[in-house]
């Protein structure tokens, strides 16, 4: 009995003495504070749906700290949008609402054991301007990126072995992240005086020719920045894995104008382009200068403006291109004369466009060039007409539930995305399989 005794108290002790460490282990981390390096962050922006947002700030903590340590509470987000285009640059400021917080490496992956970074992952949404890297100007009528300065500011300790790190504020800016955006090159070039830029994806290299998509942006992506086009809505998308994989590797080109695809030469949207003649020469420069790029895979598509010079490019080279998109293009139907539907009637087309589309009414443009090129005996020229433009991602939603509804305008979003498709040959196909089927020498 006497042994079992002491073997009880013996396990007491060791009890005692443990929790005794623990409980000093913790007073010495609350008594002292460890220094660090001043604070400073990173962004990552990604494009979604309705365009660009940053998503993440990633937070340099100086020295390095445990995992678990860091919550959504630990650090209070602040940011001021500035737009130096305007006479008032200030667009807004507020706090932004942390939905997920874990330390990291310096990109921003999950540490196993320690990390000397925090990512702070943030709430974004269609409606949150808050989180928007870009502004529509309402007086050149472009976006343009704008001015996101943060200050993130420690509000809980966060607790090391080494002792308790407090009152870190991080408002140096260090660089940022653009997912996909960032796998794009620039470039430009200029004919007979018309200088346009570009933004350009290239595929890996491999023992194959590759189809080339060329991408013509909207009203609102002119200007000379070329990560606008591919930014501004989400176009980069084309560069995705999942749509890369349709095509076994796509080179794709975004060029830019300096200002509307439908600057015409007697007017607006007059059925002409002072663009179109430095834009094809754009395009086989590029085809000649990348000689893995399958002349007989040449895939133009674009949207508004864009989808306006897509009718514009095939109406006047249809020989040129393996297929065409053009969304909710905005090229009226009675500026097309029916010699102009003979020649196109041939071209592999896919129309996308959306009912509730008020800026370019289907019923004057697409529906009767769709009916007219039937009539004159197209045989590969489809049409998807989309109810309304709504979010299929189940994130986002109404005050009723149900989902989120974008302006009809915006039909490009199911393009990007791949969520247009048919019954083709009895087979449901997509448009980028569609696409991908498409050459001149079938």
């Amino acid at each position: 009995m006497l042994k079992g005794f002491k073997k009880h108290a013996k396990i007491a002790l060791l009890c005692t003495l443990a929790a005794g460490t623990t409980l000093s282990f913790s007073a010495g981390v609350q008594a002292k504070e460890v220094k660090t390096q001043p604070a400073s962050y990173q962004t990552v922006t990604e494009i979604e749906d309705w365009g660009p947002a940053i998503t993440k700030v990633i937070v340099d903590l100086g020295r390095p700290v445990p995992v678990n340590s860091v919550t959504t509470d630990t650090f209070n987000v602040h940011v001021q949008r500035s737009d130096s285009r305007q006479a008032n640059p200030f667009l807004g400021e507020g706090n932004r609402k942390v939905i997920k917080a874990y330390v990291a490496d310096k990109q921003g992956n999950p540490a196993v054991k320690t990390g000397k970074y925090a990512v702070l992952e943030m709430e974004i949404g269609p409606a949150d301007t808050l989180g928007s890297p870009m502004n529509f100007d309402l007086g050149t009528f472009l976006n343009d990126w704008v001015d996101s300065d943060y200050t993130i500011t420690q509000q809980k300790d966060i607790l090391t072995p080494a002792g308790k790190i407090s009152g870190l504020v991080a408002d140096t800016f260090t660089g940022g992240v653009r997912e996909l955006v960032d796998d794009f090159g620039t470039g430009k070039e200029t004919y007979d005086d018309v200088t346009l830029t570009y933004a350009d994806y290239t595929p890996a290299k491999d023992n194959h020719k590759n189809p080339l998509i060329i991408w013509l942006h909207g009203m609102g992506e002119g200007g000379t920045n070329p990560t606008v086009p591919i930014s501004g809505n989400k176009a980069a998308n084309f560069a995705s894995e999942e749509i890369q994989s349709y095509f076994d590797g796509a080179y794709v080109l975004a060029p830019q104008t300096p200002t509307l695809w439908m600057d015409g030469f007697t007017g607006f949207g007059d059925g002409t382009s002072k663009y179109e003649d430095a834009l094809m020469s754009l395009i086989k420069d590029y085809v000649k200068n990348n000689k893995d790029i399958d002349p007989n895979r040449i895939l133009i598509g674009g949207d508004s403006n864009g989808g306006y010079m897509t009718m514009l490019m095939i109406r006047d080279n249809p020989e040129y291109f393996a297929a065409a998109f053009p969304t909710c293009e905005a090229l009226k139907d009675s500026l097309i004369t029916d010699e102009q539907i003979q020649s196109m009637k041939d071209l592999p087309i896919w129309f996308v466009a959306a009912k509730t589309d008020t800026t370019v009414p289907v019923n004057k443009y697409v529906v009767p060039t769709y009916s007219r090129l039937i009539e004159a005996g197209a045989k590969d020229v489809h049409m998807s007409l989309f109810d309304k433009v709504v979010d299929t991602t189940g994130l986002y939603k109404k005050a009723d539930g149900t989902p989120y509804e974008y302006d009809g305008h915006w039909s490009w979003i199911y393009v990007y995305n791949n969520e247009v498709s048919k019954s083709i040959d009895g087979k449901t196909t997509t448009l980028m399989e569609w696409l991908a089927g498409q050459s001149l020498d079938k």
